[in-house]
């Protein structure tokens, strides 16, 4: 019984101790003209709204690429203007619409492959709230960078997936991969 608890404890500190791990790499961030920066190492970055003007600050960041995630029809979106304005700064530009309400899985496709081209990294990923860039960046993780769906959920929270219906179409995702 003694054995059983402490391998209960342990399991318990290694999960918290992962999940404090994956958290600890994210770091938060104010840039002007952009909601909820956050940085995983070098490699990305996560973010909710962003004006046009803020992609040259993108730029001198270090970032290649700029990964925007929302629909033309949202409010204060400037797909034109943000495109202009990567084209300007010397970003690559990727524009894969993502509709939350009803999410299109060959977006995670077009997604993974975008994030996979080496042109495009380090690369600048954003939506309106850094929700379903978060979202994307999990799969990512998973797919691509092979860790646990803790370990990358654990991450995913920390750039700002917070959405019930988000993390189950991730999940969803993760599964059908697995196929």
């Amino acid at each position: 019984m003694k054995r059983h608890a402490s391998f209960i404890a342990f399991t318990f500190l290694l999960f918290v101790g992962t999940a404090l791990l994956a958290a600890q790499s994210v770091t938060k961030e104010s840039v002007p003209g952009i909601v909820n920066f956050s940085r995983v190492e070098t490699t990305v970055a996560c973010a909710g709204a962003t004006t046009p003007a803020a992609l040259s600050e993108v730029k001198r960041m270090g970032y290649a690429s700029v990964v925007n995630l929302r629909l033309a029809s949202e409010a204060g979106a400037e797909i034109e203007a943000e495109a202009a304005a990567a084209k300007a700064a010397n970003l690559n530009y990727v524009h894969l619409p993502f509709n939350a309400a009803a999410p299109d899985p060959m977006l995670v496709d077009n997604f993974l492959k975008a994030l996979s081209d080496p042109k495009n990294q380090p690369a600048f990923i954003h939506c309106a709230s850094a929700n379903r860039a978060a979202a994307l960046w999990m799969i990512k993780r998973v797919e691509l960078d092979k860790w646990d769906v803790d370990r990358a959920s654990a991450e995913a929270t920390a750039l700002g997936l917070s959405s019930p219906a988000l993390k189950t179409f991730v999940m969803e995702q993760i599964q059908a991969r697995k196929k």
